[in-house]
């Protein structure tokens, strides 16, 4: 009966198996120069001021996640924070150019968000009270978390026509707030200005050259304030989308030294709605066109403001709330991680997802509290992969894309995979550039040790290789069922839920042979650990 059972098994295999195309091909990795750095806590996610009621396409997928009413005591949601060891947030959106802060002299009422018809975004000026502020960094000290704190930019101003805003700031709020901050002794490691400002702006805008003054007043209060500190926070601007004559502009009116982190958004798989997120999502050709953005700031970064450095301050992929039962499925991940390997390549220091918890973009679910694939995706980044970005390339599809990093926290490399075609089966094999130069250059050699020396190149091996079995560390993912928007990624074969007491489920590689050839299937994501890569660049 088992035999007959395993034929039919078998049989019943053979089209799927002809269905699939396999290519074979090869991935080289250059490990003797640095490409980019990023920051150590290069991954980030951000917690938002939307209250429940912010709706998109009829839907209000926000619930109580705001930095208002977010349960912080929610056993599931330190724990996802503290499975990062240092996980960097940032709290802001498109409110906090509306919050007031309930500290000094403050005179204009303070109540909380409130739907208004005339009201930027819809709402009302919304409140922080300095008893939410406490547990809010209580909360933040207790989950080991990096803090970034976006500020309102708009108070003081007003309104000049349709959404141009005109005035000085005016800080006085805000340096209340931050004067009690620092009071209490918590530690914010970095001050954002605004959200959305810049450019044509959305909902509001400031000219950039005001934008700029009123960064200068603000590098000064910090300068007042930690006067004296060992750490001081950095100052991050614009959080806004990038616009280069409005960038350039704003780098060269606030000066040498007064800006620490140029911060941009990115939403470039349009709106939530759209139907054809999917389709964007696994579009090689779409993917790319981020690269445009990325390499645009870091020449105006070079050009004009060699002082400072690019972060990605928000990016959910899809705008407004995030697509419905897209965002936040395994489908993402395809997205998300090209993002994470395509910024670290452009020399991006952080990047911030959208969010932590809330909308339909959300790492955590609004409801539940329960990871979505992308914290997976997240968290796996940010335990393997390094801060030195390495040079990759590989010919065998477009639909192929491939990102290096010099190993976190180990010797070695660790490589990134990602598999958009639907149909094709990679096997690849990991070359090192250092062996492929040394055959190249082996002169008057007999054919058996070109033949041993080809053969070198292969895997993960250097010129210190043995011939000792060896092995790498492979994390491979793909969707619960091969079903794209399944809410529930599967790692090496084993679904990926949270432990009878909440806790991050072990996120355990299966080790193979360093020798054999890596095997991607159709639609799925790797990590490749290779232990003992030889990288001069890696130290």
């Amino acid at each position: 009966m088992e035999l007959c059972f395993g034929w039919f098994l078998l049989v019943a295999s053979i089209p799927a198996i002809f269905a699939q195309d396999i290519s074979h091909g090869s991935i080289v990795v250059d490990g003797t120069m640095t490409v980019a750095q990023t920051d150590d806590n290069f991954v980030c996610a951000t917690i938002d001021w939307w209250p429940h009621d912010k709706c998109n396409y009829d839907q209000c997928p926000w619930h109580y996640t705001s930095v208002m009413n977010l349960n912080l005591s929610h056993p599931f949601l330190a724990k996802a924070i503290q499975a990062f060891n240092r996980l960097r947030i940032r709290v802001g959106g498109s409110l906090q150019d509306q919050v007031l802060y309930d500290v000094g002299n403050l005179k204009s009422p303070c109540h909380p968000f409130q739907k208004m018809k005339d009201g930027l975004f819809g709402f009302s000026k919304g409140c922080l009270h300095m008893e939410r502020w406490d547990e809010l960094n209580r909360f933040f000290k207790e989950t080991g978390a990096m803090v970034t704190f976006g500020l309102n930019a708009l108070h003081g101003r007003h309104k000049i026509k349709r959404s141009l805003w005109g005035g000085d700031w005016d800080s006085s709020n805000a340096q209340d707030f931050m004067k009690y901050t620092v009071s209490k002794g918590y530690q914010i490691d970095s001050w954002e200005f605004g959200n959305e400002l810049s450019g044509n702006g959305i909902g509001a805008h400031v000219h950039a050259d005001q934008y700029g003054k009123d960064l200068v007043n603000l590098r000064r209060i910090i300068n007042e304030l930690y006067k004296g500190s060992q750490s001081k926070p950095s100052l991050v601007a614009p959080g806004g989308f990038y616009d280069e004559e409005w960038f350039v502009k704003l780098l060269q009116t606030s000066g040498f030294g007064v800006i620490d982190v140029m911060s941009h958004h990115m939403y470039n798989l349009g709106a939530g709605v759209d139907p054809k997120l999917v389709s964007k999502i696994l579009n090689p050709d779409h993917l790319n066109k981020a690269a445009y953005t990325f390499g645009n700031l870091t020449h105006i970064i070079r050009r004009h403001g060699p002082w400072t450095s690019a972060w990605v301050g928000e990016s959910g992929g899809a705008y407004n709330s995030g697509g419905a039962h897209v965002s936040n499925t395994f489908v993402n991940s395809f997205w998300y991680l090209d993002q994470l390997g395509m910024a670290s390549k452009y020399h991006t220091k952080v990047y911030c997802r959208q969010t932590l918890i809330g909308g339909n973009y959300g790492l955590l679910n609004a409801t539940t509290f329960v990871p979505n694939p992308d914290y997976y995706s997240g968290l796996l980044w940010h335990r393997l992969m390094g801060k030195v970005v390495l040079n990759v390339e590989s010919h065998a599809s477009p639909f192929l894309r491939s990102y290096a990093h010099c190993s976190k926290g180990r010797t070695g490399v660790t490589l990134l995979v990602i598999n958009l075609s639907n149909q094709t089966n990679f096997i690849m094999n990991a070359q090192n550039s250092i062996n492929l130069k040394l055959a190249a250059n082996e002169q008057n050699i007999s054919r058996d040790s070109f033949t041993h020396s080809l053969k070198k190149t292969f895997s993960w091996v250097g010129t210190k290789a043995s011939d000792d079995a060896l092995l790498r560390e492979e994390y491979h993912l793909t969707p619960k069922d091969g079903y794209l928007r399944s809410r529930t990624m599967v790692l090496n074969g084993i679904p990926l839920e949270l432990t009878s007491t909440g806790d991050i489920p072990s996120l355990n590689p299966v080790r193979v042979n360093v020798k054999s050839p890596i095997t991607i299937s159709p639609l799925s994501i790797a990590f490749i650990v290779f232990p003992n890569f030889e990288a001069p660049a890696c130290g």
